[in-house]
This record gives C-alpha cells, structure tokens and sequence, in this order.
C-alpha cells in the first residue's frame, strides 16, 4: 500500500437552501476550491469518487448530473452508504490511490437537502421495515433512547448534554461555511422546544445544503503539491445489525468501540487521549458526542458527559471535540462525514477556521444508518505517530 495524503480541501457554505446554485454548481465550486488550495488543476486529477445520498436531494441519480461538474472524461465512481456516506466516499478515493491505481483523486460529496419535501420520513426508511418502522421510530427518537438509557445507567444530566450544544455552537462562530451560527447558553439549550424526550431543539442537528472535496495525493506527488499536507495514518469501518431491538444496551456504542480499537492498532495509537490532539466526530444529536467520546477511549464508559461541562472538549481544552462546530452546526447528511475528514486534516496542516493550538493528530469520524455503520479516518502532520 501507498502511503497517502490530503493534499486539498474545499467547501461550500452551508445553509438551509443553497437556491442561488444547482447541485453541479455547488459540486463544481467545492471541487474548485479544493484544487485551489492544493495548488493544482483539473488535468492533474486522475479519478473522482462522488457522494451522496439520493432520497435527501429529492432527485434520482444526482451523480449522473453532477459527474460532469466533478471531473468530464474522469474515472468516476458513486458511494451512498446513509450517514457514512461522506467519509466512506473519503475511504474509497483514499483506497484509489493506496492500492497504486491513482495518483490524486478527489473525493467530493454534495447534498441538497432542501430540494427534499421534508428529510424525516427519509430518516425514517432507515429503520427495519417489519417490526419498528410503524412506531415512528426514525433518527431523533432513536437518539433520545440512547440519551435516556445514559441518563438512567450512569446519572448523566440534561444540563451536561446542553453544554455539548454551548461548545459546539462557540466554535461554529469561528467557522465561515457554519450553517447555524449562534451563541447559546446552556439556558437557551434547555428552555428550547422539546424535538423528542429528553432532546431539545438546539440539540439536535439542522438539515443543510452544500459540498465538500478533498484532494487525496500518493507520497511522490503530496511531497511535490505541499509543504503541509495531512498524511493517513489509518483507515476503519464496521457494520451492526440492522435492527436497533437487537442493541443489547443504548447506553454504550459498542460497535463504535471496536472499530476504534481496529484503528488504534492500525495506527499504533495505545492511548487515544494522549495521542490523539483533536477529533471531528459526527454528533448529530448531543447525546452522541458523549457516547462517541467514551466508546473512542477518550473517557470512561459513564464519564464523557462531563467533559463539556468542565472545558475539556472546547477548542481550548484538553480534548478538543468539533471545532468545527460540527454536526450541531452543519449537516448536508450524505456530506457530513467528508467534512470531518476535511476540517480534521486541516487542522493538522495548521489552517482549520478555529485552529487548535499544536494539532498533529486528529481524528475523523462518521456513523450511519440505524446506529449501524461507523467509519473513521486518523490523518496527522507526520508519515507517522509520534511527535
């Protein structure tokens, strides 16, 4: 295998409708911008890898319009895997130039959510058909099981759920492609409408349109396009049962657990808090940070709801979580795991909107379907772990 690196990243705004551009044109503008900060052209690109997720852009195949955007005459390849979509398309354009095939491909997701009627019984096809569908069971309600089994085991509050929501709607003021970008206390968090028991409003994520690409480069060529690229370090995935039933506790992601393990040993991570300097997680829901923070090793199980709370997850803080202001802030669904991917290497080439002081590790992470799929990404500003 190849070593690999982010050579380039771009991104669209994002907001609730992006009406002043179709779906090529914010593809184009992405994959522009991201050629632009590698530094290179179009004839350089020797492959595409395009995401998305059709049942939230409200038209079939949006591929086949956008191909022409991305790359006319490329190589071109198509990922949709629900909420994983984003990084999975990351993961493959990776493996393009890993296996020697490619020199620089680019990955480049884009979702129009608001072409969609309403995005929630698109969710709702997420979940088994025979047995929980009729319940209405969907991703907000399936979320707000995974907070109440926390809350029960472990004690956590909704006041340290809020704070996770506090942190992550600061840090999306610094970050100019944010969709929402709002100061909150934890007050306002609490005092906001209640979406589904114990979730409030402004802890659950928005639906957003817009587009991401990130140029991906083999060793020969990352060392001729920058000074500063963002070398993979390691790459993982894991699928689970499609039945949520069948989760044998919602207090803990166990799924999530392992391929973090498969990572770290990949990666020869022995102590992710040590180790690891920043993480973009996909938190669509607050509940979720706190899961995802205890199932990476980042906390003991029944402990990750306290590091908002007490700093440690701001920008500023020991474990910096979502700088970006993340999935709170931003979600073009099909998208929103290639943003991670691109807002985690851009910290460790020094250049994120709200750079962590120090950053040469970060980590990149995206989950799917019915609590179902998980893939993660370790990117740093080494060929290898170790300061």
């Amino acid at each position: 295998m190849k070593r690999v690196a982010v050579v380039g990243v771009g991104q669209t705004r994002f907001r609730t409708r992006r009406d002043d551009k179709t779906h090529p044109e914010l593809t184009r503008e992405a994959v522009s911008r991201a050629l632009d900060h590698a530094g290179i052209s179009m004839e350089d690109v020797d492959a595409f890898v395009f995401g998305t997720m059709d049942p939230f852009d409200g038209i079939n195949c949006p591929d086949r319009w956008s191909s022409t955007a991305a790359g006319f005459g490329k190589p071109f390849m198509k990922i949709s895997t629900g909420g994983t979509t984003g990084l999975t398309t990351g993961i493959a354009a990776y493996q393009h130039v890993a296996s020697g095939l490619f020199d620089v491909v680019v990955a480049v997701c884009t979702q129009r959510v608001g072409e969609n009627v309403d995005a929630q019984p698109v969710l709702n096809t997420a979940v088994d058909p025979i047995y929980e569908r009729h319940s209405g069971v969907g991703a907000i309600s399936v979320a707000a099981t995974q907070a109440t089994a926390h809350m029960q085991r472990f004690g956590t509050t909704e006041e340290q759920m809020a704070w996770v929501s506090v942190k992550d709607h600061e840090n999306a003021l610094k970050n100019p492609y944010a969709h929402i970008r709002k100061r909150l206390s934890v007050e306002d968090v609490l005092s906001s409408p209640v979406i589904s028991s114990p979730l409030k409003l402004y802890e659950c994520c928005p639906r957003s349109d817009g587009s991401v690409a990130i140029v991906f480069a083999s060793e020969e060529r990352a060392k001729e396009i920058r000074d500063n690229p963002a070398w993979i370090l390691a790459e993982s995935s894991i699928s689970d049962s499609y039945f949520v039933g069948d989760r044998p506790d919602l207090a803990v992601w166990d799924s999530l657990s392992i391929a973090g393990r498969r990572l770290y040993r990949l990666a020869g991570v022995d102590d992710p808090k040590r180790d690891i300097d920043v993480a973009e997680l996909y938190s669509p829901f607050t509940i979720q940070e706190i899961l995802e923070l205890e199932a990476l090793g980042f906390a003991e199980k029944g402990e990750g709801a306290k590091l908002a709370e007490e700093g440690v997850t701001f920008a500023d803080g020991d474990m910096p979580t979502n700088p970006s202001g993340g999935v709170l802030c931003t979600n073009p669904i099909g998208a929103t795991g290639l943003v991670r991917l691109g807002e985690a290497s851009l910290q460790v080439m020094g250049e994120a909107s709200n750079q962590v002081d120090g950053a040469e590790v970060a980590l990149a992470h995206a989950w799917g379907g019915t609590l179902q799929f998980h893939a993660l990404m370790l990117v740093s500003s080494n060929k290898k772990l170790g300061r």
